[in-house]
């Protein structure tokens, strides 16, 4: 069962047409194929992948999206096949299906943006993915429901979610949707988000945006500390409503909803993450760098050892003081860093806290949302990691993947 998720409501953006169908892909016959029609003038940013074997639809939508300079006006979306590990006729399907969706819309080519999720290894089904695009293209409405639900693989439910902020006098919105609960650790992206917003905005904005609210959203969590081959995160602002800039007096506010859509989401994925029965935030301050404090995050929330006693709701603090130390980062000093259990100081002058026990530690490792907070004292520099923990159903799960 998820942890605590509650979301899946979004407010609907004007001009922006959505078509979810069952094309076919999935066996089970639920959704599968999310085709996104853009209005004219829309502007467009993404962050992808790093991992070095990216899928097909990721080096086609990067080059799309480079040569129409952003002025994207549809996204192709399917689960239950990642087109990944495919090679040359990978990409040469993937360009076939932009090519497909190009006609039925009106539009170019190169404004179609393709997006892949599920087994890797395995070329599209080429008939169904042309049947299922000439269907989409016929019906575009605006259920946004389904459209998130239409992207899930291995998703117990739909992540989807919306801020709203007034700027001289005009409501912007904020939409996003995305889909992910294991192979999550991104690296620049998470595994398939898309954000929406009735602004108008620059490209070199958008981007710049973007890029920031990834950091301390998407790149601030992990499941497993794999990354997908498939990643990507795109950000559409379809020019409806008031341009903004960062010389605007509201940037910041606008900013401000976009972060806050975007973190919804990642947290989300790990709320949903396969098998999780805890969500767990790691806090690390008082570092040199945010790039220490981030090490010192994910060495704790990706370590097997530390997960598997969340999901006992064993207090193990010697498995916290592993994961720190294994960081091997030469300025820290393990006489001066305090370790908390929520609230409970659990470790600091290089011992056990005087007045921490097992059962204090205990205490806040049952609850369903846990916090672990580590003070470096060796400057001011602060990072968060989310994570969940690690179950017998994640690894059932991940067994029984393509069986």
């Amino acid at each position: 069962m998820p942890v605590n998720l509650k979301l899946a409501a979004g407010i609907a953006i004007d001009q922006i047409g959505l078509s979810p169908i069952a094309a076919g892909i999935k066996a089970n016959g639920s959704y599968d194929l999310l085709l996104v029609h853009l209005p004219e003038g829309s502007t467009c940013a993404g962050v992808f992948t790093r991992n070095v074997f990216c899928a097909a639809p990721v080096t086609v939508a990067k080059a799309h999206l480079q040569s129409c300079d952003g002025a994207v006006r549809a996204l192709l979306i399917n689960s239950g096949n990642a087109n990944a590990g495919t090679g040359q006729p990978g990409i040469d399907m993937a360009l076939k299906h932009c090519d497909a969706v190009a006609t039925s819309l009106g539009v170019k080519a190169n404004q179609v943006l393709p997006f892949s999720t599920g087994v890797i290894g395995q070329l599209l089904p080429d008939e169904i993915m042309l049947n299922g695009i000439k269907q989409a293209a016929m019906g575009m409405g605006a259920d946004w429901a389904a459209a998130a639900q239409s992207i899930m693989t291995t998703d117990t439910l739909p992540k989807l979610t919306s801020r709203q902020v007034t700027i001289n006098g005009e409501v912007i919105t904020i939409t996003g949707m995305a889909k992910g609960a294991g192979m999550i650790q991104p690296n620049m992206a998470t595994m398939l988000s898309y954000l929406f917003t009735d602004a108008t905005v620059s490209r070199s904005d958008l981007q710049l945006a973007l890029e920031q609210s990834v950091d301390t959203s998407f790149n601030a969590i992990t499941v497993d500390s794999d990354t997908s081959t498939n990643d990507a995160c795109m950000l559409v602002a379809t020019g409806e409503k008031i341009a903004l800039d960062p010389t605007h007096t509201d940037w910041s506010a606008f900013t401000d909803a976009l972060n806050a859509v975007a973190l919804d989401l990642a947290q989300a994925i790990v709320r949903d993450a396969e098998g999780a029965t805890k969500f767990i935030t790691v806090s690390v301050g008082e570092g040199a760098t945010t790039e220490q404090c981030k090490t010192v995050a994910y060495a704790i929330a990706n370590s097997p050892l530390v997960k598997t006693a969340m999901f006992a709701s064993d207090a193990n603090v010697g498995r916290l003081l592993m994961a720190i130390g294994k960081t091997e980062l030469e300025d820290l000093d393990a006489n001066a860093i305090r370790v908390f259990i929520g609230d409970v100081c659990a470790f600091e002058r290089g011992g056990i806290a005087a007045g921490y026990t097992e059962d204090k530690g205990a205490a806040v490792m049952s609850e369903p949302e846990i916090s672990i907070r580590v003070e470096l004292s060796n400057g001011q520099a602060e990072a968060t990691v989310y994570t969940s923990d690690l179950s017998h159903d994640y690894v059932t799960i991940n067994a029984e993947y393509r069986t």
